[in-house]
């Protein structure tokens, strides 16, 4: 049985490795057209930023490596130009030397990947216009910036890659922009749990452009929708499409955005050949639509599960969840799930709630708060996804969630999880715990919520009582306008001066206290409402708003 991968990154590799563990007798040949197989994607900006110092240690293999652990033949420089479904043969280049010939197969696994998008504009050629996808772009890039010294850049995208870009090249010493199309960096990301984002990143130097694009480069002068940015360099990080034209050539069906169609075992739609990675259309897990996530975690898994069927053993992929972590300097951002958009679009009825938790016990030196939202279900209580933002102890929070998730969790039943717990690493009642029990007064009726959204349609008539339970001294920071103060731990003493025949709308800091104040309200006769994720969510989201008309003062 031979067996011919195209494409030796991330799903290629896997499951040219499980192949050969299924099967010491299968003859395996990888054909890869760049210099590198099975090279780290996702280490790529930590090389150019210093953090990764052996440019080595990026190629997790070797075509020599391949050979002498796997008995797998790795041709690295070798191009499959046309696949031949009949004949069962695919015609590769070799390019080093030019040369033509034929490979038959048996079974044929695609894996090619996705390719940067680059905008059809002026200047997109440039040499200062580098885009991130392998390691000689990688090398490339690096070079640039030892030989030419520039002392600035601009990221056009603010997507993983783009974020991950502008945190390196800051650290590589540069002074960075991010120009975004969209009005929030980080798309998996709500608005309301960017702003914290963004407040962080420009708190580190970065300048960040939103509801901008880019329309030309003219020298070093990058020309926008609005206004224009002078720069040394230009990474180009708007976006990866799939890379078929190959498959689409020999008559494997793909959808409007180039996806190769694969069922539930990575089979297309011609026998015997299979598809992996990011060049596939995979199942949204949890709104079952056809989705576009390409992300290292499920090509991996579908290289192995190609592999599986093919040496006999049944196995399916069970769609993608799009769970992901990305650092910004000490930040972490994790996401998992849908987010708000996502849930519209999928046309579910969802509720969501917020929680501001400390990543460990409060009194344990270091603790850091994490900013959680959870979406759910409102007729199945099924978690739909999550999104945290904070520091240490994130990306734990984000894979518990996200197992629960994929194992069809109840937003309620993270109130049952039983997690580690010592004071350095987290809390009796843990953020996740926590989650659930804010959902739970939800879902059973002991509190209402309203959202930062509604805040200004309020009425600031008298026909609602609008209540600031915070602190004096908090409240001297900043307030919302129309919220009488009166602090939680006065509330009691001080119940008669709120009218008993209006609702009452409670805020504090975080959601916490308000809650409290909603309980001993709602126990005297109160019709409640407690705004979710406080003072806090609502300040940092205000403060990092932005309207249709908005032009970034750092891109004019």
């Amino acid at each position: 049985m031979k067996t011919v991968i195209i494409g030796g990154v991330a799903g290629g590799a896997s499951a040219a490795a499980r192949l050969r563990r299924l099967d010491e007798s299968a003859e395996i040949i990888i054909l890869e057209r760049g210099d590198y197989v099975s090279f780290a994607n996702c280490g790529l900006p930590y090389y150019i930023g210093g953090s990764i110092t052996d440019k080595n240690s990026l190629t997790l293999q070797t075509p020599e490596s391949f050979r002498a652990r796997f008995n797998i033949d790795v041709r690295v420089n070798n191009e499959a130009v046309k696949i031949d479904s009949e004949d069962k043969t695919v015609t590769v280049k070799n390019l080093k030397t030019g040369e033509f010939y034929t490979e038959s197969y048996d079974n044929l696994i695609l894996s090619p990947g996705a390719e940067p998008i680059k905008p059809n504009i002026d200047g997109i050629d440039s040499d200062i216009v580098f885009t991130l996808r392998n390691i000689p772009d990688t090398l490339n890039i690096k070079e640039y910036i030892e030989n030419t010294k520039p002392k600035s850049a601009v990221v056009v995208g603010g997507g993983y890659i783009g974020a991950e870009m502008a945190e390196n090249l800051k650290e590589a010493g540069l002074e960075v922009s991010i120009v975004e199309l969209a009005d929030h960096l980080i798309a998996p990301l709500d608005f309301d749990m960017a702003a914290d984002v963004h407040r962080y990143m420009k708190s580190k130097g970065i300048k960040i452009c939103l509801n901008n694009g880019i329309k030309a480069i003219d020298g070093h002068t990058v020309i926008l929708q609005s206004g224009e940015i002078h720069t040394d360099m230009v990474i180009l990080s708007v976006g990866v499409r799939p890379e078929t034209a190959l498959a689409t050539e020999c008559g494997i069906e793909t959808n409007a955005l180039g996806s190769i169609i694969v069922d539930r075992n990575m089979r297309t739609n011609i026998s015997g050949i299979y598809a992996v990675g990011d060049a596939v259309e995979v199942t949204d897990f949890i709104s079952g639509r056809s989705a576009f996530i390409p992300l290292a975690g499920p090509a991996n898994k579908q290289g192995r599960i190609a592999a599986n069927n093919i040496a006999g053993i049944y196995s399916e992929y069970g769609g993608s969840q799009g769970s992901a972590v990305l650092k910004l300097f000490d930040m972490a951002v994790a996401t998992t799930g849908l987010n708000e958009k996502g849930a519209k679009a999928s046309e579910i009825d969802y509720d969501k709630t917020y929680i501001y938790s400390g990543s460990h016990a409060a009194y344990y030196p270091g603790a850091n708060n994490m900013s959680i939202k959870a979406l759910w279900d409102k007729k199945t209580l099924k978690i739909l996804g999550a999104q945290i933002v904070g520091f240490d102890g994130v990306d734990k929070r984000m894979d518990v969630i996200a197992a629960a998730i994929r194992f069809g969790a109840k937003i309620t039943d993270l109130t049952n999880l039983e997690l580690c717990y010592a004071p350095p690493y987290g809390s009796a009642k843990d953020p996740v715990n926590m989650l659930g029990f804010v959902a739970e007064n939800i879902t059973s009726g002991k509190v209402k919520q309203f959202f930062w959204h509604d805040v200004e349609k309020l009425p600031r008539d008298g026909n609602v009582t609008l209540l600031d339970v915070r602190t004096v001294t908090e409240v001297s920071r900043g307030k919302i306008d129309g919220f009488i103060n009166i602090p939680l731990d006065s509330l009691r003493n001080r119940i008669g001066e709120i009218p008993k025949n209006k609702p009452v709308f409670i805020h504090c800091h975080s959601g916490l206290r308000s809650y409290i104040a909603c309980r001993i309200l709602i126990g005297n006769g109160y019709d409640c409402y407690n705004l979710a994720g406080g003072w806090r969510l609502y300040e940092s989201v205000i403060n990092e708003k932005t309207v249709p008309e908005y032009i970034c003062t750092e891109c004019k």
